[in-house]
């Protein structure tokens, strides 16, 4: 025999609820980690995230913004840029300076906001650069000026959208990986074996 009709709407309400019940944790885990990573309190009901102004470009994934009277170095989550010159006289990697053009052409002396997701050991926040609603780290990584970062990554970031644009650009050969089988990964670039 079917449960009751007055049984349906009451299961049906409590999963409803469960769901919500569901999105608020989510909702209050990111608050909770925007507050580890950033020390500020923001919660996801409040304005955005602070904007930023980007200061400086160093190369294809590292940043200097200004913004709520600090000064932050920000490291692009999820992306590994080619390897600029670290001396004089040294080499950079190939198309190191086209990531760095480019990126300084998507957001130098423009407002950012930025998704924190702690810092990394040289004490530079690791972030998701958000130009108005696109997310330029998955923009350097399109324009095949970046690789996905091979190494870990925090909690709680996706990686999956990135590696599928970074198969596209290779399948394309856009930017760097017009050098093929030359082509060499940042961190190989970084720590040769």
């Amino acid at each position: 025999m079917p449960p009751a009709v007055g049984t349906l709407a009451a299961a049906d309400r409590i999963h409803s609820l469960q769901r919500q019940i569901r999105r608020y944790a989510v909702l209050v885990a990111v608050g909770l980690l925007w507050i580890g990573a950033t020390g500020r309190f923001w919660t996801v009901c409040a304005a955005p995230p602070e904007p930023y102004r980007v200061l400086r470009v160093y190369d294809g994934d590292t940043i200097l913004v200004s913004g709520a009277g600090e000064r932050h170095v920000i490291r692009l989550l999820g992306i590994d840029a080619p390897e600029t010159s670290k001396g004089k006289g040294e080499p950079g990697q190939p198309y190191s300076r086209a990531a760095q053009r480019h990126l300084a052409g998507l957001i130098l002396n423009r407002t950012v906001t930025l998704v924190a997701y702690g810092e990394d050991r040289y004490h530079r926040l690791l972030a998701v650069v958000y130009s108005e609603s696109r997310d330029i780290n998955h923009a350097m990584i399109e324009a095949g000026l970046a690789e996905v970062y091979r190494g870990r990554t925090p909690d709680g970031f996706a990686k999956a959208p990135y590696l599928a644009t970074e198969a596209e650009a290779r399948k394309t050969r856009t930017g760097m990986w017009q050098q093929g089988d030359a082509y060499i990964s940042p961190i190989r670039w970084k720590h040769p074996r």
